[in-house]
């Protein structure tokens, strides 16, 4: 009994000299260094024509500024931005694409198409873009989607996909709709997010830019030339895409990807006047990008060395765990002279075992109080438990090694 009970003191003090306690949670915060000199903040447009109006950061998506930039709205022509991304991404640019009744007998604007002509569904592309054509815009949905129905099914699901939260479409050339669940629409931000999702795709900024193109259908009996209608490509350098649309419900919209020196907003504008007021559109265009250009700058946030401290692990074996960022390229977001920015590492509550790879935090970046970006923390090493095997094993060398001694 005697043996038994010094036994079982000694396995308690092993245990206490080899339980580690530590801190399973924290949050630390950086104070991000300023690397531009500022130019002073220009004012925010005070007056748009836009009954709704967005400006955001190509690069990050952040809303810059922005005018009743959620309310859902009519969107006319704009839809084809979508229309176009949906194309090239699901369907080959020389495939056969066969004209049905249905997208001959679209209303104008339209090229002219005719039942059972064939046309290579890239030449469609330009004509859909550079001129807006309606008739094209149900030939290519009917041709990738198998009807307008399931094009529509096609464009709402990439939407969301691209982070539209407020995003039905029903037809693929943007004409006023209404089914059972709801009108043709979408907001300021959300087709924003579109034209920011749109301007990566190479084949896409190149028929947003191209100024003219012709075309024939595929036996060659009728050729046609397309001129580009956003006609603000001629009134600004430095301007990626752009996309006009127009009908009685949706008045004159429009957006616009801008870049300029390294930096790259988005501009959109809904119900942005009626007949008469044609120009609207690109005066409230001008007065976004001035401020925007005046105002907004590129700083770093997250530095692609950050590292995160090690940590200890409760009960761990070894008890340091050694943590990595993964894919940490760094960010970089445009920054006004009045944005307050907070990164802070933030961990969950560990203990053994800690598997590596693991996700065990996260880097965030905040903007304003505004989660903008975040990275997943993991585990670089495994961490066994301390189990009653491990202070038996530790137990029985510290014997061995009295022995011995």
């Amino acid at each position: 009994m005697r043996m038994k009970h010094i036994a079982a003191v000694i396995v308690v003090t092993a245990v206490l000299l080899f339980t580690q306690t530590y801190t399973s949670a924290r949050g630390a915060e950086y104070k991000i260094p300023q690397t531009v000199d500022m130019t002073p903040v220009a004012e925010e447009p005070a007056e748009l024509y836009a009954l709704s109006a967005v400006l955001m950061d190509g690069e990050s998506g952040r809303v810059l500024y922005e005018k009743d930039g959620e309310r859902p709205l009519a969107n006319a022509s704009t839809t084809k931005v979508l229309t176009c991304i949906v194309a090239l991404e699901n369907s080959s640019g020389d495939d056969y694409v066969q004209v049905s009744q249905n997208a001959a007998s679209q209303p104008e604007v339209k090229l002219g198409l005719q039942k059972g002509e064939q046309y290579y569904l890239e030449d469609l592309l330009y004509s859909l873009m550079l001129k807006s054509h309606n008739d094209t815009a149900v030939a290519i949905a009917e041709h990738c989607g198998g009807s307008v129905e399931g094009f529509a099914r096609m464009l709402n699901r990439k939407a969301k996909q691209i982070g539209c939260k407020n995003t039905y479409f029903i037809t693929p050339n943007g004409l006023d709709a209404e089914d059972e669940n709801g009108k043709h629409h979408t907001t300021a931000k959300d087709l924003a997010l579109i034209m920011r999702y749109a301007i990566k795709n190479e084949t896409f900024l190149h028929i947003a830019q191209t100024r003219d193109y012709t075309f024939s259908e595929i036996t060659g009996k009728r050729t046609f030339s397309v001129y580009n209608a956003n006609a603000f490509l001629d009134m600004r350098d430095g301007v990626l895409a752009g996309k006009t649309g127009y009908t009685s419900q949706a008045g004159y919209c429009y957006v616009c990807a801008y870049r300029c020196d390294g930096r790259t907003f988005i501009v959109a504008l809904m119900a942005c006047g009626w007949p008469n007021n044609k120009t609207y559109k690109w005066k409230d265009t001008r007065k976004l990008l001035d401020y925007a250009r005046n105002t907004y700058y590129p700083s770093e946030i997250v530095s692609k060395d950050m590292q995160p401290d090690d940590i200890i692990v409760e009960n761990g074996n070894p008890s340091v765990l050694h943590l990595k960022i993964e894919n940490n390229n760094g960010f970089t977001a445009l920054l006004s002279q009045d944005d307050k920015v907070n990164v802070s590492i933030h961990m969950q509550t560990l203990s053994a075992p800690v598997l590596s790879g693991e996700t065990v935090g996260e880097v965030r970046a905040y903007i304003n109080d505004e989660k903008i970006y975040s990275l997943p923390i993991t585990a670089a090493n495994t961490i066994k438990e301390k189990n009653y095997v491990f202070y038996l094993k530790q137990l029985l060398k510290r014997l061995i090694f009295i022995d011995k001694s």
